[in-house]
């Protein structure tokens, strides 16, 4: 299933992603002012599974989603699961702004992963677009010496979660389709995650139903969009162009949540634009060999 490499349409698919996430935030945060966060999950895979199911016919009923790489994604799935888990807990400890920008601490643990695993190669550029997006998250964060808060903690565990996930997404599409990947995702974290949801189950409001409805299409369609984007480019390509969820998401915190938006916050999104824009500099061409 790999696609030719295209820089373009994974920065594409990322639009896609960035744009689904920074809404996904949003709800996130407001529907855990009201229901557990385990509840909140296992609706996500059900609406996820309904909405994929036009998608899943389209493409030739439940036979395009078959895979012989079954434990590759109960791996990814789990992680991601309690990953997710913790993220959206996170939500309810510290702010909106803070959880996203935490959680960009993934791409070093991606470089180093994909590299290690995956063979990829770490070149100047993308050396640069890392060092670049995680001095401009710290500048945006501005963390308080001496004070550890539990759910700065979480957020930290939910972004090496979130990096080994998507290293094993990476693998997938050497040989699954996005729509595949996708599917698997959702059943495999609908069964995880059905027992403890019994147990804690409440009846949410009417608004919640609205909330829970845009996390189950948001938390669907990025997935998929991701999926998409790795397809076209390396892993160490794709993951540094999620930099800008965070003045994104800072810019969101600031009108919604009155979370602060000051010049560090604004000087950090010029230094993740810029590692960004490094990023997708063309590789050098590659020297034909003297006959």
């Amino acid at each position: 299933m790999t696609a030719t490499p295209s820089k373009t349409r994974a920065a594409l698919w990322m639009a896609g992603w960035l744009a689904l996430m920074l809404v996904m935030a949003v709800a996130g945060r407001e529907t855990t002012r009201e229901l557990n966060v385990f509840q909140i999950m296992e609706v996500r895979s059900v609406i996820g599974f309904t909405l994929l199911l036009p998608l899943i016919y389209r493409s030739g009923g439940f036979r395009s989603v078959a895979t012989k790489r079954l434990p590759q994604h109960l791996a990814r799935n789990g992680v991601h699961y309690f990953a997710q888990l913790g993220w959206f807990y996170a939500l309810t400890l510290i702010g909106i702004g803070q959880v996203v920008a935490i959680e960009f601490t993934m791409p070093i643990w991606t470089a180093l992963l994909a590299a290690t695993f995956l063979a990829e190669r770490m070149t100047a550029w993308k050396i640069a677009a890392v060092v670049l997006g995680v001095v401009g998250v710290v500048m945006i964060v501005r963390p308080a010496t001496g004070e550890i808060n539990p759910g700065q903690l979480i957020a930290l565990g939910a972004a090496i979660g979130f990096s080994i996930s998507m290293i094993l997404a990476k693998s997938l599409t050497r040989t699954e389709s996005a729509l595949s990947i996708l599917f698997w995702m959702i059943v495999v974290q609908f069964v995880v995650g059905l027992v403890p949801t019994l147990f804690i189950w409440t009846w949410p409001s009417p608004q919640m139903w609205g909330w829970l409805f845009v996390i189950g299409v948001c938390g669907t369609f990025s997935h998929y969009c991701l999926a998409s984007a790795l397809r076209y480019a390396d892993a160490t390509i794709v993951v540094p162009m999620d930099f800008l969820r965070v003045p994104l998401t800072a810019t969101v915190g600031w009108l919604l949540y009155s979370e602060r938006l000051d010049a560090w916050t604004v000087f950090g999104a010029a230094l993740i634009l810029c590692g960004n824009l490094l990023n997708l500099k063309p590789a050098p061409p590659v020297p034909a060999r003297a006959q």
